[in-house]
C-alpha cells in the first residue's frame, strides 16, 4: 500500500476524511490514466499545445498524490509549452507513465476499484 503514491497531502487537507479521500482516489483512477494516454499520443504527434495542455492539467493531481515525477512532467509540460523541437522528451514522458501506470494499478487494488 502507497509504494508508488501517497495520500499524505490528501490526508492533512481533508482532516482524515475517509470519504472525500475515497473520492479523490476514484477521480485519480478515471482522469489520470486517460490524461497520461492523451499526453503520450500529444508527444507522439509532437502537438505542441496538447501536450502542453495535458501535462498542466495532470500536474496537480500528480502533485497531490506524490507520484514522485512532478519535475519530470514539468519538463514535458515546458517541452510542449515552448515548442522545444530540438529536445527529445521521450524518456521524462516514460518516467511520468510509467509512475501514473504503477499508481493506478496500487491504487485499483487498494481500494478494489
Amino acid at each position: 500500500m502507497e509504494q508508488h503514491y501517497k495520500l499524505d497531502k490528501i490526508r492533512v487537507l481533508s482532516d482524515n476524511d475517509t470519504d472525500f479521500i475515497e473520492t479523490l482516489v476514484r477521480t485519480f483512477i478515471e482522469e489520470v490514466p486517460e490524461d497520461a494516454r492523451l499526453l503520450k499520443i500529444a508527444v507522439d504527434s509532437r502537438d505542441y499545445l496538447a501536450a502542453y495542455k495535458s501535462a498542466h492539467k495532470m500536474k496537480p493531481t500528480i502533485d497531490l498524490f506524490d507520484l514522485g515525477v512532478l519535475q519530470d512532467l514539468i519538463e514535458v509540460q515546458d517541452w510542449g509549452k515552448y515548442e522545444q523541437s530540438d529536445k527529445d522528451i521521450s524518456g521524462k514522458l516514460d518516467i511520468v507513465l510509467d509512475a501514473v501506470a504503477k499508481a493506478a494499478t496500487e491504487i485499483k487494488e487498494d481500494y478494489n476499484l
